[in-house]
C-alpha cells in the first residue's frame, strides 16, 4: 500500500486518462516529485502512477535514480549534479542523443524514453531510459558471486568484443558525424582536461603537471577516427545472465576521436590477480578473478575484432590516467562544496588522484 506523501493532478492531453499522482517517496534530493511525475504521465504510454524514486549509488558524476510505477515498469533518470557543476559538463540532451544513436547499432544499451530540457520541471535537465536487467561487477566479490571462471571468460570477451564493434560504428551513418571534431583528438583531450584541472583542483599536485607536460611534448599519430565511450569498464557495464554485455552505461564523456585511448583506458582497468592498486593496496577490481582473460588476451581479442593494430597502448595509459585524475579531482571538488546529494571519503578522492597521476609520470617516464 502506497503512503502518499505528496498528491498533485497532472495536466494531460485532452481525452487522456488521467491518474492521481500519490508518491510513495519521500523526499530526495535532486527530484521534483510532483513535477516530474507529471512529465512521465504526460511523456510515457501507459505510465502508472504514483512512482517511486531512488537513487542509485555508485556513480560520482550525473545522478542516476531507478523509478518504479505502479505496475512494476521500471525506467532510469539522469540528471546533472545539484549545482556548481563546469560549463562544458553533464549536457543531458547530447548524452541522450548519442544513447539514443548507439541505439541503431550492435553495441547494447538501454532504451532512451525522452529527454526533457525545461528546468521548472526538475531544475535541470533530464532523461529517462528504460531500465536494464543485469549485475555491475564492482569488485571481485561481485564477480565470483555472479558468475563461474568459465562465465568470467566469457564476460571479458565480450568487454573486448563490444568495445570494438563500437569503435567499427561509422559516427556519420547513425547521426553522430558533428557530434565532436575529429582532429587532433589527443591534443584537444589534453586542452579540455588541463582546464577541467586549473578550474576545479583543491590542490597543487606536481604529478598532474609533470604528466601534462610530457602528453603535450610526445603526442602519437592519431589511429583514425571512432565513436570513443571515455568511461568503458566493467563497473559501466550490466552484465546479462548470459555473461555477455546487456548495457553499456554512463555516456557522458563520449566523443569523436582516437579509438586506442578506450583501449587504454579499459586496460588501466583491467587487473590482474594479485596487481598493486594505485593507493598502495591489491587491487580487488572484478577482472582480479579466475577466468578473466588477461591484458594481452583482452588487447589480442579487441585488436582481432576491431582490425585496429594497438601496438604500445603505454601512452594512452598514460593519459588516460591523468585524464582520470583530472576528473576525479573535479568529483572531489563537488562533494566539498555540497552538491553531489550525499556524502563521501574526500581523502580516498585524494589518494586517488595523488595515485594516477604518480602512475602517469612513471609510464611516461618509462618510454
Amino acid at each position: 500500500m502506497y503512503t502518499p506523501e505528496r498528491v498533485a493532478c497532472a495536466k494531460v492531453p485532452p481525452g487522456t486518462k488521467m491518474h492521481l499522482i500519490m508518491s510513495s517517496s519521500p523526499e530526495i534530493k535532486g527530484i521534483e516529485i510532483d513535477r516530474v511525475s507529471e512529465w512521465f504521465l504526460e511523456h510515457v504510454p501507459g505510465i502508472r502512477t504514483p512512482l517511486r524514486f531512488e537513487p542509485i549509488v555508485g556513480g560520482h558524476s550525473n545522478l542516476t535514480y531507478k523509478v518504479s510505477a505502479s505496475d512494476g515498469e521500471l525506467y532510469v533518470l539522469r540528471r546533472p549534479p545539484l549545482g556548481a557543476v563546469l560549463a562544458t559538463a553533464h549536457d543531458m540532451a547530447r548524452e541522450h542523443r548519442i544513447v539514443s544513436a548507439v541505439e541503431a547499432t550492435d553495441v547494447p544499451v538501454p532504451e532512451t524514453i525522452g529527454l526533457c530540457g525545461d528546468e521548472a520541471v526538475n531544475g535541470a535537465p533530464f532523461y529517462v531510459m528504460k531500465f536494464v536487467h543485469g549485475h555491475v561487477l564492482t569488485d571481485r566479490s561481485m564477480a565470483e558471486k555472479h558468475f563461474d571462471p568459465a562465465q568470467r571468460g566469457r564476460i571479458g570477451r565480450s568487454m573486448a568484443e563490444v568495445l570494438a564493434r563500437l569503435h567499427r560504428v561509422d559516427p556519420v551513418e547513425i547521426g553522430l558525424g558533428n557530434l565532436a571534431r575529429t582532429d587532433s583528438y589527443l591534443a584537444r583531450q589534453l586542452k579540455r582536461w588541463s582546464t577541467q584541472w586549473a578550474n576545479s583542483k583543491t590542490r597543487d599536485l606536481p604529478d598532474m603537471e609533470e604528466a601534462y607536460e610530457l602528453l603535450v611534448s610526445n603526442i602519437p599519430e592519431q589511429k583514425g577516427v571512432a565513436i570513443a565511450h571515455g568511461d568503458y569498464r566493467l563497473g559501466n557495464c550490466l552484465i546479462g545472465e548470459d555473461a555477455r554485455i546487456a548495457a553499456v552505461l554512463d555516456w557522458e564523456l563520449c566523443t569523436l576521436g582516437d579509438p586506442l585511448a578506450d583501449v587504454g583506458y579499459l586496460m588501466n582497468d583491467w587487473r590482474a590477480p594479485g596487481e598493486i592498486d594505485r593507493i598502495g593496496q591489491i587491487a580487488t577490481s572484478a577482472s582480479t578473478s579466475s577466468g578473466f582473460p588477461d591484458r594481452e588476451e583482452m588487447l589480442r581479442i579487441y585488436s582481432e575484432t576491431s582490425g585496429i593494430e594497438v601496438g604500445d597502448v603505454s601512452y594512452y595509459r598514460a593519459f588516460q590516467y591523468w585524464r582520470s585524475g583530472a576528473i576525479v579531482e573535479g568529483v572531489l571538488a563537488r562533494y566539498l562544496k555540497g552538491v553531489m546529494g550525499n556524502e563521501a571519503d574526500t581523502a580516498a578522492f585524494r589518494l586517488q588522484v595523488d595515485g594516477v597521476a604518480a602512475a602517469a609520470v612513471e609510464l611516461l617516464r618509462a618510454r
